[in-house]
This record gives C-alpha cells, structure tokens and sequence, in this order.
C-alpha cells in the first residue's frame, strides 16, 4: 500500500510563481487513497468521546463528512462569511494578503461537545485558528484537529500546538 502523499498531486506556480499547491482531488479521486486517508485521520481517535466533527471549508468538507459518518456523529461546516443561511457568529483571520472571515450557525454546538477539527491542509494555521475560537465561544471542546498535508515551514502546527491543540496529519511537504 503506497502512502497518502503518493496520492497527492503537486502543481508548480500555482495560484502564484513560486507556490507548489498540494492538490488533494486527485486523493478524493482514488478510492483506496480516499478511504485510508479518512481511516488514518480518525484512527487516532477511534473509542473517544466525539460529538460532531467541524469540517473547513471546502476541502474540510469533503474529509469532515467523511469522518462524522464512519463515527455517526453530526457534522458541522465553517464557512466563508455570507454562505450560511441561518444566525450565524464570525471570526476574522489574518492570511497573506489580507484578512478573510468564517461563519458558522449560532446553535451548530452545544456547550460540553467534543468536537474534531478538519481540513485538508495546515499552513499557517490561520483558518483553523479561527475555527477553533468559534468551536470555543460556542462552548465546544476541541479534541484534536486533523489534517493530511502539514506545510511545516508555515507554522501552523506550532501556532495551533501553542494554543494547546492536539494536532494530527498524515503527511508533510517542505517549502510554500
């Protein structure tokens, strides 16, 4: 069985010279890779108390969905401000060029649930970050975050790991 980043497409200068995106479709795409990428990203897990699973969007959806329905828990989307129909609470981030704000609904958590954080990438950190603060002013109790790709150089395991966060992935890419 080959490894979950053997499954992972790099693409070079994209979306800017310089950038080696790490493109997981073509992980989503093969269904051995999907499901062992699902199946280690809630391995660690497996026998814990976890309530729903709060998935980032986009690509946090497609694995969060994943990983609620193999331990028949609730999932729970972040969003981009402005996708989520209902009363919502927001954080603003910092990223590169800018700042950008997540949503999610007002009563998507009860105080007390254990929550696993996930996406497909951890860079900076920043997305997360502002996820789990949102999980947290709901009441949500972060058990861990999971990831497949760390991008180690951007520091966002060390920023999530300072802010007391179990951090889990299954692979690692040096450089942007």
């Amino acid at each position: 069985m080959k490894p979950v980043q053997d499954y992972i497409r790099t693409i070079v200068d994209f979306p800017h010279e310089g950038i080696m995106f790490r493109d997981v479709t073509t992980l989503f795409a093969d269904p051995r890779g999907f499901r062992m990428a699902v199946d280690q990203m809630l391995h660690p897990y497996a026998g814990m108390q976890i309530d729903k699973v709060v998935g980032l969007e986009a690509r946090g959806f497609i694995l969060g969905g994943a990983i609620a329905h193999q331990l028949s828990v609730g999932f729970v989307p972040i969003r981009k401000k402005g996708k989520l129909p209902g009363a919502t609470i927001s954080e603003a981030y910092t990223l590169e060029y800018g700042e950008a704000v997540v949503e999610v609904h007002d009563d998507a958590i009860t105080p007390g649930e254990n929550i696993l954080l996930v996406d497909d990438l951890l860079a900076t950190g920043g997305t997360a970050e502002a996820g789990i603060k949102l999980v947290e002013r709901l009441g949500g109790q972060i058990v861990a975050c999971s990831f497949v790709i760390d991008l180690p150089d951007l520091g966002g395991r060390k920023k999530l790991e300072t802010m007391g966060m179990n951090v889990h992935t299954l692979c690692a890419f040096e450089g942007l």
